[in-house]
């Protein structure tokens, strides 16, 4: 995804890329060697098996069909609009980290993903 921002407790992670999938509000992150299915709508975070995914220079390829039952326990979801921006932050489980992305509006507000 162009102009997307990803920050980790508040500073960029290493490593990073974020795709955006054919349904409308679901991201597939990568941060170093893990792979997180956020959805937008439904505000799940998914912890995505890396054996799973396929990746190019540019695009990844992966199965729904390989998306775990259950969710990751996350806490603190917050979503915010910033003017041209969307802001999502949440917290993982286990470390705790606190994953902020900020991801791009069309001119008329609504998400470009």
């Amino acid at each position: 995804m162009e102009f997307a921002i990803v920050k980790l407790n508040d500073g960029p992670p290493k490593s990073w890329n974020m795709y955006h999938t054919d349904k409308r509000g679901v991201l597939l992150l990568r941060m170093w060697k893990r792979y997180l299915l956020i959805d937008l709508n439904e505000q799940e975070v998914y912890d995505i098996d890396p054996a799973t995914v396929k990746t190019e220079t540019d695009w990844v390829a992966w199965s729904f069909s390989d998306k775990p039952s259950e969710p990751l326990d996350i806490s603190e979801w917050k979503e915010r609009n910033v003017g041209t921006m969307d802001r999502v932050r949440f917290r993982l489980p286990k470390q705790g980290a606190i994953v902020e992305l900020q991801l791009p509006m069309r001119p008329d507000g609504k998400s470009l993903y």
